[in-house]
């Protein structure tokens, strides 16, 4: 109380010239239209201003959500339009039985949402590791997509987190065919540029283009097909001669990813039970 007291009395003409300016300065705004004018256009200034840097605030703090969010989208959309791409090569059938077709495709295939902690990309043997793991369903085998394109596939899990083998590693391959033909082969990347990868065993009959879309095939359990995967920039033969040898500019930027998505084959134990069988049989025999 006696700090206070002491307080007041030390700065007690400062106390009274703020007080007496506040007055002052109400008067001058409440009986003059010209001055309260001002005034009241200032401070309406000063509040969009602060309000427009609370808004630019809180969307900054939800963009994670929003790429997020826009990542898994795109990710739908592609399926779908593959699907779409399809059956419109196929327009006498019904329909209706287009529709079951497209909502049966999408049905086999279960999405994860899942962050980047931490990634490798100037090796050879390039890694990635998101925010999911075995806890969260996820398994090795399963396809991984940002939103430019195809990522890589789980290699490994524990609890909580996941290691991705991603398209830049040399021990990657991942079935991709090209969208205009149809025709396919196995991408495969062999260090250097992160930007482009090779697709091989391309028939040599296939008429490939610059510019034409690479996407994934759907040949395999990991990935559903129509996926993109990137682009082609340069058609050569492949060494043996008797097939193409094509350069993929990814989609994927992977030095700026963050967000991706995870896709389990809810067919996949059947799929491989299959092959389980065959490979029994033909031992048998």
């Amino acid at each position: 109380m006696n700090s206070l007291i002491e307080f007041l009395k030390k700065y007690c003409h400062w106390i009274l010239f703020i007080i007496f300016e506040i007055i002052g300065l109400s008067l001058i705004f409440r009986f003059n239209h010209y001055q309260g004018s001002v005034c009241f256009t200032q401070a309406n200034h000063l509040a969009a201003k602060i309000n427009g840097l609370c808004t630019d605030m809180e969307a900054y703090i939800h963009l994670g959500d929003i790429n997020r969010r826009l990542t898994h989208e795109n990710t739908l959309l592609q399926m779908q339009i593959d699907n779409l791409r399809r059956q419109l090569k196929d327009s006498t059938k019904q329909i209706s039985l287009n529709q079951r077709q497209l909502l049966d495709t999408l049905a086999g295939y279960k999405i994860y949402n899942a962050r980047v902690v931490s990634a490798s990309i100037v090796k050879n043997d390039n890694y990635i590791v998101i925010d999911k793991g075995s806890a969260d369903g996820i398994k090795p085998e399963m396809g991984v997509v940002g939103g430019g394109g195809v990522v890589g596939v789980v290699y490994l899990t524990n609890n909580h987190y996941s290691l991705v083998l991603p398209i830049i590693n040399e021990k990657s391959g991942i079935s991709c065919r090209v969208r205009r033909t149809g025709y396919y082969g196995s991408l495969k990347w062999a260090g250097g540029s992160v930007y482009y990868a090779k697709l091989s065993d391309v028939p040599q009959y296939a008429k490939t283009k610059r510019g034409d879309i690479v996407e994934t095939s759907g040949y395999s359990t990991i990935f559903p097909p129509g996926l993109f995967v990137g682009r082609v920039t340069k058609v050569d033969d492949s060494p043996n001669g008797l097939s193409q040898q094509l350069t993929v500019n990814l989609g994927t930027d992977f030095g700026n990813l963050s967000d991706v998505c995870v896709f389990e084959n809810t067919h996949k134990a059947e799929i491989n039970g299959l092959h389980d069988r065959l490979n029994n049989n033909i031992k048998k025999e």
